[in-house]
């Protein structure tokens, strides 16, 4: 069901097509919304998904956010099969998964410091690198540290 539903949503582009569709880097809690009905932003994250759809939004997904949403999956909703089904679909074609090396971690240092709130990750950071290193349009989250640091979030396109 949940590989069905990616499928659905990431597997073939409808829509209107533009000159430049956005650029959007998805970090891990939009990932774990779309996959978890039970979720506060579940329906916010379905209705995104299909709207960055419309639009031919090239969708990024750095490899920490994938990580990270199966981390999520497996452990807190104890969901070892969508975790595992999640997995499945970030290895199929035409699905952009940004790597995370030593300069993208450097660069995520930006955004991080000892001072920084326990909710904002390095996780949370290496995904403004990564929009930054790719001048993305928008960020999937819902996680309010993006726009404090001057990134759009994806609702808002």
């Amino acid at each position: 069901m949940v590989l069905e539903r990616w499928i659905s949503i990431y597997g073939v582009k409808t829509g209107t097509k533009m000159n430049n569709p956005p650029k959007v880097v998805v970090d891990a809690d939009a990932i774990i919304a779309q996959v978890s009905p039970g979720d506060k932003h579940h329906q916010a994250a379905i209705k995104i998904s299909q709207s960055l759809n419309n639009l031919n939004a090239q969708v990024i997904y750095p490899s920490t956010a994938i990580a990270e949403s199966n981390a999520y999956m497996q452990r807190v909703l104890n969901s070892t099969a969508s975790a595992y089904g999640t997995a499945v679909v970030f290895t199929s074609p035409g699905v952009y998964v940004a790597g995370v090396g030593g300069e993208t971690l450097k660069h995520a240092l930006k955004y991080f410091s000892p001072a920084t709130s326990k909710k904002n990750t390095l996780f949370d950071c290496i995904v403004a690198a990564i929009a930054e290193d790719t001048d993305a349009d928008a960020i999937f989250s819902f996680d309010g540290f993006y726009k404090k640091n001057g990134f759009k979030l994806a609702s808002d396109l």
